[in-house]
């Protein structure tokens, strides 16, 4: 049976590393702007206060780990009050060595590592539309571990880096997303999948995206009365099941649109569609533009 979570991240797509060291001590304070991309930090000792933009204070210690999959604006901070210093991630030229913020001599207060990375795909708000603003996760010894690593793979200019960089991202996008499936995540593919019976639904759409499903045959395998599955899968993945079917295969159409010498007609039968223009009607419709169209700029 097909694995959603890992074809949802192979499909993103993660690159492009890069990982600093952090540090404070005393009365310090820093605010960033907006940033867009996924951010993630560990911290390695001590404690600090974090304040995510419409989201409440957290206090951050030794062994938390934090993703922030579209780093809104931030501050982070010592105990103390102090006006924070203000920090542009889109203008300023990334530090070569730690960042120390604050009281520059003696033992700090906190040392995180942080980073940030880019998702190559353009379906990035998939994963977004998944998670909280903030993900929160503390004693996940694992985490903290791949976050050490990348920093590691990072700083140094070893064979095969980029490659595995972008292995250490994907499963650490993987375990920070499988720590919060569940009725404790918010309503998306990983609440769903926390769902044994609607879990069995996904995984068969996944595992066969282009069978002509409908909610009935759905709510079959899934063991559930048509109208129960149909309410229970909404809630908890936020959209109804034929509209997250057609989601995740516009997703997959695009990702095939963006490989050379692909035939419209097999790209139409391999997400579930009879022909190239009925495909080509749906997908315009999802997306705004033709398949031929979104093929050649994403190819430009």
């Amino acid at each position: 049976m097909a694995d959603p979570l890992s074809q949802l991240i192979q499909l993103l797509r993660p690159k492009t590393v890069f990982t600093k060291g952090i540090s404070g001590a005393g009365r310090w304070a820093v605010r960033y702007s907006e940033f867009g991309q996924p951010s993630f930090c560990t911290v390695v000792a001590g404690s600090c206060r974090l304040v995510v933009d419409g989201t409440a204070p957290v206090t951050l210690q030794a062994g938390d780990f934090v993703l922030l999959p579209t780093t809104p604006g931030f501050t982070l901070s010592g105990f103390e009050p102090v006006q924070p210093t203000f920090i542009d991630p889109k203008v300023t030229s990334a530090p070569v060595d730690e960042v120390r913020h604050g009281r520059a001599d003696g033992e700090p207060d906190v040392r995180l590592l942080g980073g940030y990375f880019l998702l190559e795909s353009p379906d990035a708000g998939l994963l977004v539309s998944l998670l909280p603003t903030l993900v929160h996760l503390r004693g996940i010894e694992r985490l903290s571990t791949l976050v050490r690593l990348m920093g590691d793979e990072a700083s140094n200019e070893r064979p095969g880096r980029d490659l595995v960089l972008g292995r250490l991202v994907e499963i650490l996008l993987v375990e920070a997303l499988r720590s919060i499936q569940g009725e404790g995540a918010t309503p998306g593919l990983l609440r769903g999948l926390g769902d044994p019976r609607l879990a069995t639904a996904i995984r068969a759409i996944h595992a066969d995206p282009a069978h002509p499903w409908t909610v009935a045959e759905l709510a079959s395998d899934a063991a559930l009365s048509r109208s129960v599955f149909f309410d229970r899968f909404t809630r908890a993945v936020g959209v109804p099941p034929m509209e997250y079917l057609l989601v995740w295969r516009m997703a997959l159409a695009k990702d095939l649109l963006r490989q050379r010498d692909v035939d419209l007609a097999a790209i139409a039968e391999r997400v579930g569609y009879r022909s190239a223009s009925t495909f080509s009607t749906a997908f315009s419709r999802h997306v705004g533009q033709p398949p031929g169209r979104y093929a050649r700029l994403a190819l430009a």
